[in-house]
């Protein structure tokens, strides 16, 4: 058996901290059914499980990652969870106040009813165009980091990509005429935060701005749209015709960039260092 290390509660700031990241915990909703019905939100990354089916859905949890159980209020359904999990050596911890905390903290939320209208199904699968650059290594990386952890990614020839989804029960990205795609002189990754309710984040609305600047050619909207642009080209070239590969180096460049957006952009450095 493994050894518990979590603390029992972690707050929804430092939980906040750690999505959009590699650490991201396996983030588990276990509100009641009629509370979960009855809720417009997600938290952002979060997996729907049956409190009541917790003997079915344990073993398809990763051992090696942390846990966080929400329910309404971090009270008995979370607690009894997290207890039962912990029990079983998994590292598992209880998000403090549940999404009444989250909420009391104004952090983030995923619209339910729009994550439901493109992807009811989980794993969801998401089919674009193959020999991603820009975009279609944003919108993946906020699907597996914001929205659906356990997300598929095809990339296919693009006079395929709607045969694809359907054949597949994907969702079609980043081509044209789809819902999720471009809106005049924004990205598809703009679009993707619009609809499911991520806009208003501000370290997602910045990086939102880097990567249109990069991707529509208007490195003037954002200083770091330049660099972004140039990074991704290189990595293309040096990945060819392994876009999963692609994929997981490009990761590193957007997990990169938003926590510089989030944690360091406010410091500076300088060459020759003044001496204290």
């Amino acid at each position: 058996m493994k050894n518990i290390t979590a603390n029992y509660f972690i707050t929804p700031e430092e939980l906040w901290r750690l999505i959009g990241t590699p650490n991201t915990p396996q983030v588990l909703d276990v509100r009641r059914v009629d509370a979960f019905k009855s809720a417009p939100d997600l938290l952002p990354a979060a997996m729907r499980r049956e409190p009541q089916s917790l003997a079915e859905w344990t073993p398809a949890l990763d051992p090696k990652r942390a846990i966080v159980v929400a329910c309404k209020a971090g009270h008995e359904i979370s607690q009894s969870i997290a207890a039962d999990l912990r029990a079983r050596g998994l590292n598992a911890s209880v998000l403090t106040g549940g999404y009444a905390g989250w909420s009391e903290a104004k952090l983030p939320l995923v619209d339910k009813a729009a994550l439901g209208r493109f992807a009811p199904n989980r794993p969801s699968i998401w089919v674009t165009r193959r020999r991603p650059k820009i975009d279609r290594v944003a919108c993946p990386w906020l699907i597996r980091r914001f929205l659906d952890p356990e997300a598929k990614i095809l990339f296919v020839d693009p006079p395929e990509v709607p045969n694809v989804a359907k054949e597949t029960g994907g969702i079609p990205f980043d081509i044209e005429g789809v819902e999720l795609s471009h809106e005049g002189p924004r990205c598809s990754f703009d679009t993707m935060l619009k609809l499911f309710g991520l806009e208003s984040e501000p370290s997602l609305a910045k990086l939102a701005l880097i990567v249109r600047g990069a991707d529509t050619a208007r490195p003037d909207i954002a200083p770091e749209a330049a660099g972004l642009h140039a990074i991704s080209l290189g990595l293309s070239e040096l990945a060819g015709d392994d876009d999963h590969g692609l994929l997981r180096r490009g990761f590193m460049v957007y997990d990169a960039l938003f926590a510089w957006i989030r944690f360091a952009s406010g410091e500076r450095h300088n060459w020759p260092a003044k001496a204290a």
